[in-house]
């Protein structure tokens, strides 16, 4: 059966997450149910996989997944069918790529990058409602970069990791985090920008509900270190909503929608 790799952006609002579930709407689902229209694998209960489960209320800009088809599609075709079966569902795939059978969209994934939108201004969100997470007040970027230098690099993340988590381990290598500070009109908006093999649950939740303490000065910059050795679920900041979070990209050893 072809394997065909999917890009696929989203907005995480109408959905419980992107794992299917029984009794509420999931990104995954609504996926299978428009691939379900066109092949008689997913119609017959065919399963995808993505490189990230992503929570309720998170989007994607980048998400990827793989699906094995019975029918060897062309892939601008495919995407073309597959965005028609999706509406009206804030869902679309962006490429369509053949690959190896050797090609999974997790375990081949060798790189994960996420962006947290941070916006302050005192007046309520209008057209970002549900897409931003806002603060009322302006926040210290240097100090919030100050407190992520500490946690770049190989940690035991488990102050920055659900409870619930299911990794088999709380190690993890954050390769990278960036904050860029933007100004927009009566606020200012603030970008985190994450990136690493793999993530804990809610570990950039974690991470960026921590550096907003710092940013509003409530927090000094190097109790994020304090915090991170602490292991300690309980030393972690606010754990922030997760209507700023998106899935911005996948790296693998080769980019299956290269051109």
């Amino acid at each position: 059966m072809p394997r065909f790799a999917l890009k696929i952006e989203y907005d995480g609002r109408p959905f419980a997450g992107w794992q299917a579930q029984a009794d509420q709407p999931s990104v995954q689902g609504t996926v299978e149910a428009a691939l379900a229209r066109l092949d008689a694998g997913f119609a017959a209960g065919a399963r995808i996989a993505a490189a990230g489960r992503t929570d309720a209320g998170v989007h994607a800009t980048g998400q990827v997944a793989h699906a094995d088809l019975v029918r060897d599609w062309d892939p601008a075709r495919l995407c073309e069918a597959l965005n028609f079966h999706l509406r009206p569902a804030p869902i679309a795939v962006l490429a369509a790529a053949r690959t190896g059978d050797d090609f999974h969209a997790r375990f081949s994934a060798v790189q994960r990058r996420y962006l947290f939108r941070l916006i302050a201004r005192r007046a309520p969100m209008t057209h970002l409602r549900g897409l931003v997470w806002q603060v009322r007040n302006t926040l210290d970027a240097d100090a919030m970069r100050q407190g992520a230098a500490q946690l770049i690099g190989h940690h035991d993340f488990t102050t920055f990791r659900s409870s619930i988590c299911q990794a088999r381990s709380p190690l993890k290598t954050l390769d990278d985090i960036a904050i860029d500070e933007v100004a927009i009109p009566h606020g200012r908006e603030y970008r985190f920008s994450l990136t690493a093999r793999s993530f804990l649950h809610n570990q950039v939740r974690s991470i960026v509900g921590t550096l907003e303490r710092v940013g509003a000065g409530a927090w000094p910059p190097e109790r994020v270190g304090t915090a991170l050795a602490a292991r300690d679920r309980a030393a972690c900041g606010p754990v922030c909503k997760p209507h700023g979070l998106y899935l911005t990209g996948v790296g693998y050893p080769e980019d299956p929608f290269a051109t």
